[in-house]
Formats: C-alpha cells, sequence, structure tokens
C-alpha cells in the first residue's frame, strides 16, 4: 500500500518548529513547502494514516483509486500560476499527462455534448448544438477569461494584514465588476435566454458543488476557465502531488507525520504557541500555527471555548454554510483501459437541462434520482498505471447527498455501521453502477470490486463537519464575507486552503500560497520570485532567467 508521510512517534519531533500546520491537504503542504523554501522548520500534522487530504489514494483489493483530483486544468502550460507553483514546491519532480481533447462529456435528458479543449475548439463545439447562439457563446467565453484575470485582485487582500485585508475585502464592491457579486444564473440569463445552453454552461457546476442559481459567479467562471483548455492528472497518480511535496518539507528539516490528529491549538493570551495531539496528550510548539483543517473544524472544534467567546467565532460561523456531501462508488474491473474500451474523458450525466430546479426536486423529495451524476476513469489517465496495477481498471461514480440520511449512524466506527447501513450502501452502489452501465455496457461482466463511500466516510478520513467535499459552500453570501482572512484574530494563528479562496485543487494550492505570503511579510517577495523562476535557494546572488510574459501567452489561447 501507498502511503506519504511519517508515523508520528514524539521521539522523532522536534519539541519546537517555525510554524506547525494542521491538515496535510494540498493547501497545507503548499504552504509548509513554501515556508520551508524561506529555511523555515515546519512540522505538518496529519490525522489519516496517509498525508495528501483529498490528494491521497485510497487502495483496496489490489486497487487504487484517487479521492479528490480527479483532474486539474492549466498545469500543462508551463508559464500558468498553478503549475509554476507546483514546480516550486515539489522541485519540477511533479509530472502531468493530459487527458483526451474530448475532457468533459456532458449528457443531459439523454443529448451528448462535448468539450473540447482550447477556446475555438470549446466555442466550436457548443456552437453546433446552438447555432443561433454563437454572439452569446463568444461573450461567454471572453468572460470567464475576464473574471480570471480579476480574480487575483478579489483575493489580494488575503495576503494583507488582517486589519488592511479585511479593509480590503470590504472595499472590493467598489473596484470590482458588479458580477463578481451575482450568482452564475444571473449573468448567463445576461446572456442568453436559451436555458439548455445555460444547462449545457453550467454543467461543471459538480466541481464546486452548487447549482447556478446559488453559486457564484466568480466561481463558476473559474472553474470554467481553468479547464476550457484542456484536464490533466498527475502521472504516478495523485498521490505523487504528495510524495513530490513532501521532500522539499523534510529537506529544511521539517517533518510530515501521520497518525497525529490534533486536538487543541494551544492559546495563552490571545496568542495561538502551540497544539496538543488528541491521542496521548503530547504537545508541539511552534511559532506559527497554520491550520488547514477548514474554517468550521477550526474555530468550532480545535479552539477551546473561552477563545471561540472571546472573539465571537461561534457568530462568524453560521455567516458561512457547509457544503454538499456525497457519496462515491470505489469499482475495480478485470482488463486495461485499452481492452475494455474506457476513455480518459469524464461524464457528468443530468436529468434535465434546469440544474436548478433538479437540485430542488432532489431536496424536496430526497431519493436516489440523483440531479448529477459524475463518473472518471482514473486508471486510464495515468499513464503509469499499467505498471503498478496490469490488467486492471477503475472506475469512480459521484451523486450529492444529504448528511441525514446517515444520521442513524453518525458516531459509530468507519466499517463497523451493522447490516442495515450496508443495505443502504448496497442499494446506492446499484442504482449508481446502472448510470456507467448505460454508457459503457462492456463493464458490467468485467466488475470486479466496488465499495461506496458516504459521508460518515469523508467526516471519519477528512474530519471535517458533516461529510461535507468543498469546505464552505461557494454562493455569493460566502464571498461577501470580508472577516474571512488568512489571518485569524488570534495572534500567530492562521487558516490556509479551500476555505480562505475557492475548493478545488487550484484554489486550496493558491490558499497556501496567500497564507504563506502573510505569514513571511516583507519577506513574501521570495515566493513571486521563486515562482516567476528568478530566485534559486542555496545561491548568494539571483540567477536572472526568461520570464514569460502571461498576459502574452494566454492570448496564445493554447489547446
Amino acid at each position: 500500500m501507498q502511503r506519504t508521510g511519517t508515523r508520528f512517534r514524539a521521539s522523532k519531533a522536534l519539541p519546537h518548529y517555525d510554524a506547525i500546520v494542521i491538515g496535510s491537504g494540498i493547501g497545507g503542504l503548499c504552504c509548509a513547502a513554501l515556508l520551508a523554501k524561506a529555511g523555515q522548520k515546519v512540522c505538518v500534522l496529519e490525522q489519516h494514516y496517509t498525508a495528501g487530504g483529498y490528494t491521497h489514494t485510497y487502495e483496496r483489493e489490489g486497487y487504487e483509486w484517487d479521492v479528490g483530483v480527479h483532474y486539474i486544468g492549466e498545469v500543462h502550460k508551463p508559464w500558468s500560476m498553478i503549475r509554476r507553483v507546483f514546480d516550486v514546491i515539489s522541485d519540477s519532480k511533479l509530472q502531468w499527462a493530459e487527458m483526451d481533447e474530448h475532457y468533459d462529456h456532458v449528457v443531459i435528458d439523454g443529448q451528448p455534448f462535448r468539450y473540447l479543449a482550447g477556446r475555438d475548439n470549446f466555442k466550436t463545439e457548443i456552437k453546433k448544438h446552438f447555432p443561433d447562439e454563437s454572439a452569446a457563446i463568444d461573450q461567454y467565453v471572453d468572460l470567464i477569461s475576464e473574471v480570471s484575470a480579476k480574480v487575483p485582485k478579489f483575493f489580494a487582500g488575503q495576503a494583507l494584514p488582517r486589519p488592511l485585508g479585511i479593509l480590503y475585502n470590504k472595499l472590493r464592491p467598489y473596484f470590482l465588476p458588479d458580477y463578481f457579486f451575482k450568482t452564475t444564473r444571473e449573468v448567463l440569463e445576461g446572456l442568453t435566454k436559451n436555458e439548455k445552453l445555460i444547462g449545457v454552461l453550467t454543467a461543471q457546476w459538480g466541481d464546486y458543488g452548487l447549482p447556478p442559481a446559488q453559486a457564484a459567479f466568480m466561481m463558476h467562471a473559474m472553474v470554467a476557465k481553468h479547464y476550457i483548455t484542456g484536464g490533466n492528472y498527475p502521472v504516478g497518480g495523485s498521490i505523487s502531488i504528495a510524495k513530490h511535496i513532501i521532500p522539499v518539507i523534510e529537506a529544511a528539516g521539517g517533518h510530515v507525520f501521520t497518525y497525529a490528529g490534533v486536538e487543541e491549538i494551544l492559546v495563552k493570551n490571545n496568542k495561538a504557541y502551540g497544539v496538543r495531539l488528541a491521542k496521548d496528550g503530547h504537545e508541539i510548539y511552534a511559532n506559527k500555527i497554520i491550520s488547514n483543517a477548514g474554517l468550521w473544524p477550526t474555530y468550532a472544534r480545535l479552539l477551546n471555548d473561552k477563545v471561540q467567546q472571546q472573539h465571537k467565532l461561534k457568530n462568524l460561523l453560521p455567516k458561512t454554510k457547509l457544503s454538499a456531501s456525497h457519496v462515491c462508488i470505489y469499482a475495480g474491473f478485470k482488463g486495461d483501459a485499452k481492452t475494455l474500451n474506457i476513455p480518459k474523458t469524464n461524464y457528468w450525466l443530468y436529468p434535465d437541462f434546469n440544474h436548478d430546479t433538479n437540485v430542488q426536486s432532489f431536496m424536496d423529495s430526497p431519493g436516489l434520482d440523483f440531479p448529477v451524476v459524475y463518473i472518471s476513469f482514473p486508471s486510464a489517465k495515468d499513464p503509469e498505471w499499467n505498471q503498478r496495477y496490469p490488467n486492471k481498471s477503475t472506475v469512480e461514480i459521484v451523486a450529492p447527498t444529504f448528511p441525514q440520511w446517515f444520521e442513524k449512524w453518525k458516531g459509530s466506527t468507519w466499517n463497523k455501521r451493522g447490516a442495515d447501513y450496508e443495505a443502504f450502501k448496497a442499494e446506492i452502489t446499484q442504482v449508481l453502477l446502472e448510470q456507467l452501465y448505460k454508457h459503457h455496457p462492456q463493464l458490467r461482466d468485467a466488475l470486479d470490486f466496488v465499495e461506496l463511500s458516504t459521508p460518515l466516510s469523508t467526516e471519519w478520513f477528512q474530519w471535517n463537519m458533516e461529510g461535507e467535499i468543498y469546505g464552505i459552500d461557494h454562493s455569493v453570501e460566502r464571498f461577501k464575507q470580508h472577516w474571512l482572512h488568512s489571518q485569524t484574530p488570534i495572534k500567530n494563528l492562521y487558516l490556509t486552503g479551500a476555505d480562505i479562496v475557492t475548493a478545488g485543487v487550484g484554489g486550496a494550492l493558491m490558499g497556501g500560497v496567500l497564507t504563506a505570503s502573510r505569514i513571511l511579510g516583507f519577506k513574501a517577495g521570495l515566493i513571486g520570485k521563486l515562482i516567476a523562476g528568478v530566485y534559486k535557494p542555496g545561491k548568494e546572488k539571483e540567477t536572472q532567467v526568461e520570464i514569460l510574459d502571461v498576459e502574452k501567452t494566454e492570448q496564445r489561447k493554447a489547446s
């Protein structure tokens, strides 16, 4: 079984670090690696048996699945910000494999639509279905690029000292376009009245968990722009992400420990100075404490009542909502991708073009008529898969659900929840497998193993509140919360990851960048130099290299 990180032993840990990071998701690892690049000793503490958060892999019965990294955009472009950050925190050892040009396959009410890599390809393909909406489609693609270009301004306050950052956040409505504070449906209905076209253009809403009438358009635009030039997958599987970042942290004298759940962040005189571990009460101290556990778990679980009351943290939390929860099938099949004719393309399946009414119907009458089903084929995406698992293939099927479906088993032990729990899981499993077989009937007889995870599984392994997959949700109201900042009101305590930026690997990654920038303060220019390729750690002088002009390269509209 592939695992990353070192099992915690008190004898292996230092008594004091420059920084402690709680949680080893990509935001925490990114922040830790950037601080390590600045010469700091960082201790990353992970309660799970392997590091990586949603970038870790899950293994069972001779198969392996990713648990959250289904595809990543823009990393195939060496000049893109996300690629440059990954190169810095992995010492350029993390490699990427491009998916098929047809990276997302959307089926709505039985009608297929292809998302093709490249802006021009994307527009041409969508126009085939909506020839009378050519102008609206052009405007849409231009608009998501415009939003993406302005997003750094939206989040710039996260790298400023907290008082300035909060002030900056309050002023955002005055210097950013109003579409930053509108829902996806509001903005798209300003471009077209064609409900079917809106349904097709928003078919990736599952990537951020809210349908068009609830989701902030900024969030939708970031996701759509992120993927419009194609999808990519880490070579060697998603475990490669943590595997190549951890050595960077360790090279600076830091550690990444597993089986190291944190019980409490230690605070005295409004100053965070360490953590107490859940298992044995062992305490570790540091100059800075950084939580990648999420906003709600940090404020509601990791800080004692006195600290919560002092800063009225429980009054702040209800101003945000937890994101959607999900069920996920992990299926293994006999035969390789070529033999089984398995694509690299993701599938998005919808019953109808109006995602909002689909979701509302699902909420009004909870059943197994899911408003969206997502299917991914991780073994086909990884070029090294056959070396590790010859003559085997894997599929994942994801669908939204409600935590209350599983409330009666809440608090029970993973893998020991009883026959009625297993029977309910089996019912869901059969429904979702039939969705797969409808589009790939050749897989029915090749099924070798299947297991379903529920929100209880997610809560158990990811230590979140209700099995939520995206932290806090991505509504317009969430992005109006000016107090939500990388620096907390408690001195030396910081937040990082998706909740201070957005969901997804890219959002959490940039959360790590912004938190590291805030911590380093006047030294934060080092991060910019690292990412630009100007500064080489360990050398006395900076080496000037060619820096690509991002604006010009973006104009290439590379596919």
